[in-house]
């Protein structure tokens, strides 16, 4: 998709599949026949930049055809570069001006109390002070049924997080205001779900620890692969080394 659009944003895209899939696929009631209903889980990409991600997600799961994923960010196209929740089933929050969608899901939470709403947010989003607004207010109300997944990849648009805001300890920070707080291997299935699983009375931020672009060599922790396309010769790469894995 990246490749066929000349699109960015792969790097962020390939840090957010584990925990795309285990959302979808192990925790969250969302399925093809209650999308449009009410009463199911809520999904909350504020990093809306990693919408291949999501949309591929989407499709795996029956949500959206599978041949949406060839009208991708083009002209006469159906999938947004940034998210969109207006043109497709399943995507529950417009976003890509980063730091309003842990807002929006506090909105959700208050909304529907029996029901469960997840918002993942990057780290460099957290650079945002409309995020630590999010988090201040989202433990005074202690609301339960609100999971904060961080994408901590270490990377954003202009270089490593540590170098521009230092939000390498976030867990310390986010602690404080009223959270059950769990660092996981963001790329481990088995830490995702445990953690998803884990009972609190307090909302929950689960830290995932991730690499940018993981599962493709060249594009591991590279700050090019924010903004950059694989042009052919590192398509084929790409997906020989992802079908190797």
């Amino acid at each position: 998709m990246a490749h066929y659009s000349c699109a960015s944003h792969i790097g962020a895209a390939l840090s957010a599949v584990e925990i795309l899939y285990v959302l979808y696929f192990r925790i969250m009631n969302i399925t093809p026949q209650n999308v449009k209903s009410i009463d199911r889980d809520k999904f909350i990409m504020s990093k809306g930049h990693a919408c291949i991600a999501l949309y591929t997600t989407l499709a795996q799961k029956g949500i959206i055809p599978v041949e949406y994923l060839d009208k991708y960010y083009i002209d006469g196209g159906v999938l947004t570069g940034h998210l969109d929740n207006q043109s497709i089933a399943g995507v529950d929050c417009a976003a890509g001006s980063l730091g309003h969608g842990l807002s929006v899901g506090i909105g959700m939470a208050i909304a529907k109390p029996s029901h469960n709403v997840y918002v993942l947010m990057g780290d460099g989003e957290c650079d945002e002070g409309s995020v630590w607004e999010a988090i201040m207010l989202l433990g005074q109300l202690k609301l339960a049924n609100i999971t904060v997944i961080i994408d901590e990849n270490k990377l954003q648009g202009f270089g490593y997080t540590k170098d521009i805001i230092n939000q390498s300890n976030l867990a310390e920070k986010i602690k404080p205001f009223g959270f059950e707080v769990i660092e996981v291997d963001g790329h481990s299935v088995e830490e995702l779900e445990n953690a998803f699983n884990k009972k609190s009375e307090k909302p929950k931020a689960i830290i995932a620890h991730t690499i940018k672009g993981k599962g493709v060599s060249f594009m591991e922790d590279e700050l090019k692969w924010h903004y950059k396309s694989p042009n052919d010769e590192e398509l084929e790469i790409a997906l020989a080394e992802i079908d190797a894995r």
